[in-house]
């Protein structure tokens, strides 16, 4: 690639504020929320509209030059790195809420709108946007609609996919096409639903049409302290089996307990070996009506305490917490590696119990806090780089983490997606001709390979590259015992 002859035309279209070739600046994006990735773009383009962001992409496609988008960098899969170098498109200046029809309850936002941005516009009128991953405040809704996430709420919800409508997307070689629109049962293929968690590998959303949903009469947030995390899994199912569908049941355990209180001060009680949190919301009478079946679950399985926060503020405290837990780990590690495997809520038991086994096993201390109502594990495997060969015991735990949830009939992912990290795990799940099947329709988008490439798809159909070092050893060792 001829560097200065491409920032030139790619200056002509996006202006000079827009193409970064600097090292420094481009350090900035080598990396997103899963820190042992990293990979360098040559530039970086921050397109403001669906045309610019077209005619780089056709410069793109002309030049034969690898290129990726990237929302808010806090994808936790390696998924908007640039593997194979090339070109960056930054859609963050691309952030803007377009359209609201609240008759029809829909909203027209661009990408790199972040996600709580379009609950608060829309709170004045009594609405709300539903997806709310842990990091609702800095992640993009493009990134959401990559990565299909989810978020507390999914219990009851859904994830991303069930609150898109509509796309507009610019393909691999530059042409603008839209996709649904603003109605629930559009004509043709459902290519909405598999653009929707692609993982940016079959073109760029430009433009997002959304569901929006009036805010419930009521809420109630419930938290449940245990004295052992097998009975606060067993009060997950025990809910859910009661026929109970709550907005939201969150886990956390000590250790997540003892990062969120010190960096947040949420009201978790230190000494618990794990908390529940349990939202229900709709009509008045119908959360008042659950509050009651849901304290007699947790007392049947030994709760300590349950407490219904009192008012507004301690409810947006207790969730506070939760949605700081991340963040808050550096209290208490100074790096983590997060899993994000799925499994049926009634092996809750059994697989914390396996990871329990697995952190005494390698040394390393395991802080959990996931969405239980759903399955979706966040196992965070505390370790420090500085400390010779932590970091590849962390990532052979995480293997192991993996492929115990796929036996126990779950996924290798619920929202942070395949991206880099977990591409080499694909053969747990599918066997060459599901994987090629799934190639193919990537070709039918991006016949020329140049988007997202290296992602997804095991390494060893493009070549054998690997990821971070000791990666390719750890996987090795745990898919040697399958």
């Amino acid at each position: 690639m001829d560097k200065e002859r491409i920032a030139r035309e790619l200056i002509g279209i996006v202006g000079s504020d827009g193409v970064a070739t600097d090292p420094g600046e481009l350090r900035v994006y080598e990396t997103d929320g899963l820190t042992i990735f990293k990979a360098m773009p040559d530039i970086v383009v921050l397109p403001r509209s669906a045309e610019q962001v077209a005619g780089v992409v056709k410069v793109c496609h002309r030049e034969r030059i690898p290129f990726v988008a990237r929302g808010a960098g806090t994808g936790l899969s390696g998924g908007a790195l640039p593997v194979d170098g090339g070109i960056l498109i930054g859609l963050n200046r691309m952030n803007r809420v377009l359209d609201i029809d609240y008759e029809n309850q829909r909203a027209v936002v661009e990408p790199g709108l972040v996600n709580v941005w379009l609950t608060n516009a829309l709170a004045p009128r009594g609405y709300y946007y539903s997806p709310d991953p842990a990091s609702q405040t800095a992640c993009s809704i493009g990134g959401n609609v990559a990565e299909n996430s989810g978020g507390p709420r999914t219990p009851k919800y859904g994830v991303t996919t069930n609150h898109v409508l509509g796309l507009e997307v610019v393909l691999p070689d530059g042409d603008i096409v839209n996709f649904g629109g603003r109605t629930l049962d559009p004509l043709g293929y459902d290519l909405t639903g598999i653009f929707v968690g692609s993982e940016g590998t079959f073109g760029i959303a430009t433009k997002v049409i959304v569901r929006i949903m009036r805010t419930p009469e009521a809420v109630k947030t419930l938290m449940g302290v245990f004295e052992t995390i097998e009975d606060a899994s067993n009060t997950v199912s025990e809910i859910v089996g009661q026929g109970i569908v709550p907005a939201a049941i969150e886990m956390m355990d000590n250790n997540s307990i003892q990062a969120v209180e010190k960096g947040v001060a949420a009201g978790y009680p230190l000494d618990a070996v794990a908390v529940l949190l349990v939202e229900v919301d709709g009509p008045k009478e119908e959360v008042e009506a659950l509050v009651g079946p849901i304290i007699e679950v947790c007392k049947a399985n030994h709760v300590r305490e349950v407490r219904v926060a009192k008012d507004e503020n301690e409810r947006l405290l207790l969730w506070k917490g939760r949605k700081a837990a991340f963040a808050a780990m550096g209290q208490i590690s100074p790096e983590y590696y997060v899993q994000d495997s799925v499994i049926p809520r009634t092996k809750l038991p059994p697989v914390m119990k396996l990871i329990g086994e697995l952190s005494q096993k390698y040394g390393l201390r395991v802080a959990n806090v996931f969405h239980a109502g759903d399955g979706n594990l966040h196992p965070l495997i505390l370790y420090n780089s500085a400390n010779e060969g932590e970091l590849r015991k962390a990532e052979e735990m995480g293997a192991e983490i993996v492929k115990a949830c796929v036996e126990m009939g779950g996924s290798l992912t619920g929202e942070h997606g395949i991206g880099l990290e977990k591409r080499d795990f694909m053969p747990l799940m599918f066997n060459d001709d599901d994987l090629e099947a799934m190639r193919k329709i990537k070709k039918v988008f991006d016949p020329d390979g140049l988007l997202n490439p290296g992602k997804i798809f095991p390494a060893a159909m493009r070549g054998g590259e690997v990821g971070p070092a000791g990666q390719r050893e750890a996987l090795d060792k745990v898919l040697r015992r399958a």
